[in-house]
């Protein structure tokens, strides 16, 4: 069992707490974007972009805590790997809505609507499971539920893929449409990725 001084303040737990509070309202304003007609977008867009830039503030506000921070609660690289994890998952919404725009793209195939739905089901639960890193054993039905839904978003992503070169749509719309679903895939593995740090955090303080 490893030693540690354990600090009394819990910054860091805030912090990433609410890096993944903010994941949340990212996703669902990727929902409302994809959903919405494309006149309606604009404001949708302004406001994805604004969260944005919250994520960035989280991720700055825990690499400058780790910093100044003498004894941290488990590894400092490990704190810096989820924190980038975490904003990993909003710069891909991000992208996702800036292509969609800049493309011009007005309709998506229902199976988007199905990688945005696995997308809020992922940031649900790495919400739930954040505050769970004060006692990591906890955080075993998180990993399981999330290698779960990262394996349906790469089904459906697969699904995706052969139906965007099935000939059904025209050259310029596949590769319009391929790299959004594949931002959106993109998206689930980093969700996949930060269920990894979490869980190498809680092998080391076992």
């Amino acid at each position: 069992m490893r030693l540690r001084a354990a600090p009394r303040d819990a910054r860091f737990y805030n912090l990433l707490t609410a890096a993944a509070g903010n994941i949340v309202d990212t996703v669902g304003v990727l929902d409302r974007f994809v959903r919405a007609e494309a006149s309606e977008r604009e404001p949708i867009k302004q406001e994805m972009r604004r969260l944005e830039h919250v994520g960035d503030d989280h991720t700055h506000a825990i690499i400058e805590l780790i910093d100044v921070t003498f004894v941290t609660p488990f590894d400092r690289e490990d704190i810096y790997r989820l924190a980038v994890r975490l904003d990993d998952v909003v710069d891909h919404a991000d992208e996702v809505v800036d292509l969609a725009t800049l493309y011009g793209c007005e309709r998506y195939p229902d199976g988007v609507f199905e990688q945005v739905e696995l997308l809020k089901k992922a940031a649900t639960l790495t919400a739930e499971a954040m505050p769970m890193l004060r006692t990591p054993k906890d955080l075993v039905p998180y990993w399981q539920e999330i290698n779960e839904v990262e394996n349906a978003a790469d089904q459906v992503h697969r699904r995706l893929l052969s139906l965007l070169f099935s000939g059904e749509y025209e050259p310029l719309t596949v590769m319009k449409l391929k790299d959004i679903v594949d931002g959106l895939e993109e998206a689930a593995d980093a969700f996949e990725h930060a269920a990894d740090v979490m869980h190498t955090i809680a092998v080391k303080e076992s």
